[in-house]
């Protein structure tokens, strides 16, 4: 009897045309069959929002052995949602994967990202799940260095699978050469939220956010930002549990 192909669920926050998506579907077809369910256009920032203000869509816009592409107008994470309450109803995914993101999740990256929410949601449910995001905001950015890289993860994860409550942040540098794999923790890091002020030719302001990325261990030879700067993709290893244990431990001697 021939082994069943693993189904694997893809989505993303740059839309279900963007290159990214478009790249991740070809380097995994050998991995399984596909079912796409991605944004109608880019919903990056989104992390893990949901709408709930008014209905969603979704449209099947291709269909082949092996493919099924869906688009909805929800974000990443209603992408997900909708895939697993009305996609995958007699047959569950394997794997979750979100990507390729043009433009890194490093660090504290992964709380604002659509990207990662997807994968948030697809772990919350019970699914293994990746992100693949490349330090490239480019829609023509170049996905193929990092192809066999996916690759090897993502079957990796088939293999073996992911503990309960925990996914993968995938970051990967851009370069022609790829060093190979790291295993990192997240580096510590802050946005400086700047705007910048405009006055409204009708009266009042508005504002565009500008601000820029601090990392506060540059050196940090562990870290996912620092494997990056040497040409080696970072794999964090992430979890749905927020909960402090060492400060709950330490809240034990309050007088509560």
């Amino acid at each position: 009897m021939m082994r069943k192909r693993p189904l694997i669920l893809l989505s993303n926050d740059d839309g279900f045309e963007a290159k990214g998506l478009i790249s991740l579907i070809g380097i995994l077809r050998s991995c399984g069959d596909l079912v796409v369910v991605a944004p109608d256009s880019g919903r990056s920032g989104m992390s893990c929002a949901i709408t709930v203000a008014s209905p969603l869509r979704l449209k099947l816009v291709k269909e082949e052995e092996g493919l099924k592409i869906y688009k909805s107008n929800g974000t990443p994470v209603d992408c997900v949602k909708l895939a697993l309450n009305q996609i995958f109803i007699d047959e569950k995914p394997d794997l979750v994967i979100s990507g390729i993101n043009h433009g890194t999740n490093s660090s504290v990256a992964i709380h604002y990202s659509g990207t990662m929410g997807a994968v948030l949601e697809a772990c919350m449910n019970g699914f293994p799940a990746i992100g693949f995001s490349l330090d490239d905001h480019s829609m023509e950015a170049d996905f193929e260095p990092a192809s066999q890289y996916i690759r090897k993860i993502a079957q990796n994860v088939i293999d073996r699978g992911l503990p309960s409550g925990c996914c993968l942040n995938v970051n990967i540098p851009v370069t022609k050469e790829i060093k190979g794999i790291r295993l990192c923790r997240q580096a510590n890091g802050r946005w400086i939220e700047e705007f910048d002020k405009r006055e409204h030719p009708k009266g009042g302001y508005y504002y565009w956010l500008t601000g820029n990325f601090h990392n506060d261990e540059p050196d940090g030879p562990d870290t996912d930002m620092f494997a990056l700067k040497e040409g080696y993709i970072s794999i964090v290893p992430s979890q749905i549990d927020m909960t402090s244990f060492q400060l709950l431990e330490s809240m034990k001697s309050w007088d509560l």
